[in-house]
């Protein structure tokens, strides 16, 4: 017809592994200087959640007790940086599924490579979850979710220390020069 648009969709190749996800043209050899930066802002994010956590706590034990409770830049930054964790962890992944993330080190053993996969996913889930239970908890006050906050603050600790010590195991014993790939951008 004239004036008609067509448009051919081709089947993507079938792929094994724990990167099968991934489609086999979008697997760049390093992370875009946007990856970088939003890898190490929502690093410094969760890093500060952790460490400025007792106001907020105070707080919601505060408000379960029908108090009221008043203005503290401490957990409206509480609050902020966890909207912008998720914010920021739905950017990454975004740009995670358009650019890509390159594979694992080539020699790197298959129970490396599935530990690596399922951690970084799991990274991801608890970089969306936990903002979203600490919103329904604080804005909805739902207990549940409070509960489920509180809860899963300690496999995102306990994962990010793990993800910080495969990196220099990496770095230091694998000599894979794997850290190079979060400070120089692939153009």
């Amino acid at each position: 017809m004239p004036g008609s648009i067509r448009i051919t969709l081709k089947k993507r190749p079938a792929r094994s592994g724990p990167h099968r996800y991934e489609d086999a043209v979008t697997q760049p050899k390093g992370y875009s200087l946007a990856q970088i930066r939003l890898h190490w802002i929502v690093a410094a994010l969760i890093a500060a959640q952790y460490v400025f956590k007792g106001p907020i706590e105070e707080a919601w034990s505060a408000f379960r007790d029908g108090a009221e409770i008043a203005f503290n830049p401490l957990i409206f930054a509480h609050v902020v940086g966890g909207m912008l964790v998720l914010l920021f962890a739905l950017w990454r992944l975004t740009l995670r599924k358009t650019r890509g993330a390159p594979p694992p080190p080539e020699a790197e053993a298959k129970p490396l490579k599935i530990a690596a996969h399922i951690t970084h996913w799991t990274l991801y889930a608890l970089m969306i979850g936990m903002p979203i239970s600490g919103g329904l908890a604080w804005f909805g006050g739902v207990e549940q979710a409070a509960f489920a906050h509180n809860v899963l603050k300690v496999p995102l600790l306990i994962l990010a220390i793990l993800h910080v010590l495969a990196a220099l195991f990496h770095q230091f014993v694998l000599k894979t020069n794997l850290i190079a790939r979060m400070k120089r951008a692939e153009v």
